[in-house]
Parts: C-alpha cells; structure tokens; sequence
C-alpha cells in the first residue's frame, strides 16, 4: 500500500489523531493498573500537543529524511511508576501494549467501515490512510527494542541480563533510536515490510 504526496494533507492529521489516542490509552492503562502519575501531569488527554516531543516527535523525522530512511514519528513517552502499577512488570507490559493494541483495533474498525459503508470517495480515501497508519503504528511499536512499547512485552518475559541490557539501551534515548534505524531496521526491515503488508491484506483485502 503506498500513499503519495497529495495525500499529506490527510496523513499529518490521521498521524496527530492516531498518536494521541495511543498515548492517551497508555496513559488510561496505567491510571487503570492505580499509577496517576501521567493522569497528574496531563498525559491523560486526546490533545495531540500534550504528546508531542521536540526531539522524537519532530527532528527525528528531519534527522531520518536527511539519512534517506522514511520519517517515524515517535511521541514523548508516558510517564508512570512502576512501583504503584499492579502485577509489575506485567502491568509495566499491559501499558505498553495498550498504545499499539489500540492502533490495530481502530484500523480494524475504520476497515470495517471502509468495507461495508457506502462512503464518497474521499472519506473512503481517508479510511484507507487512517488503516495504514495506525497498521504502520502497531506494527513498529510492537518491535521489542527500547524504547518502544514491544519492549515492554519482552521486559516481563526477558531474563535478568538480558534487562539489564535493555535498560542500557533505554538510557541512551535518541541515540538508541538512531542506531536502530542505521543498524536493525536494514536486517529486519523485510520482516517489518512483511508483517505490515500481511496485516494490511487481512484487513483490506
């Protein structure tokens, strides 16, 4: 599925909406699991602006087009404490699945739309870029590298050292993200393109 440069003025807003809602939910996890540290500073809210980071939200895209990969947009992550998260680790995992698992449910209704509703065809074309995105979402969140939410997942499951590891790579912020756009993304960028183009094809035929 490819989307093309008259499309921009449709994909900067689905990408805004579909951010916001996958931090709020993260941020509605954690208040669920009893942490009220991101509902204390504001991240409890649709607004895209309260999730939006200088550095990953908006360089990192320059950066990445400058070094000729296509532009991600990573939102300022949602603060909680895991001492007062319940089940721990676990419930560190169920917030950080809670993002990219609300990306998929909504591409898979907005698809379900696109199929069965007699819609003009702009709004057609917005359902197409809506699933898309919020597919493209899940899938590169999902990946458990820090810091993006599918190492949430593997912290729950990952022996110590392996933590230990992760936890390394974490601290290394922006930096951390670079070298895995320059590094993995060419070794495991085909199973990227797979995953995404197979759920893609689930949803949209």
């Amino acid at each position: 599925m490819q989307l093309n440069s008259s499309d921009l003025l449709t994909i900067i807003p689905v990408i805004f909406i579909s951010m916001a809602i996958h931090e709020a939910m993260h941020a509605y996890t954690a208040h669920w699991l009893g942490d009220t540290t991101a509902h204390d500073m504001g991240r409890l809210t649709l607004n895209p602006l309260k999730h939006i980071d200088i550095m990953t939200t908006v360089m990192l895209p320059v950066v990445l087009i400058l070094l000729g990969y296509p532009p991600i947009f990573i939102a300022k992550p949602v603060p909680f404490n895991p001492e007062n998260v319940k089940y721990r680790e676990f419930g560190a995992a169920l917030i950080g699945i809670a993002g990219p698992l609300t990306n998929l449910f909504m591409a898979a209704i907005a698809s379900l739309v696109y199929h069965f509703a007699s819609l003009p065809s702009a709004a057609n074309n917005f359902l197409l870029i809506f699933v898309i995105i919020n597919v493209a979402f899940f899938v590169f969140n999902m990946i458990p590298f820090p810091p993006l939410d599918g190492s949430r997942l593997l912290y729950a499951f990952a022996p110590e050292p392996v933590q230990k590891v992760m936890y390394a790579i974490e601290r290394m912020g922006l930096m951390a993200i670079l070298l895995f756009f320059i590094v993995l993304v060419p070794l495991i960028g085909p199973v990227i393109t797979f995953l995404d183009n197979s759920i893609l094809k689930f949803l949209l035929g």
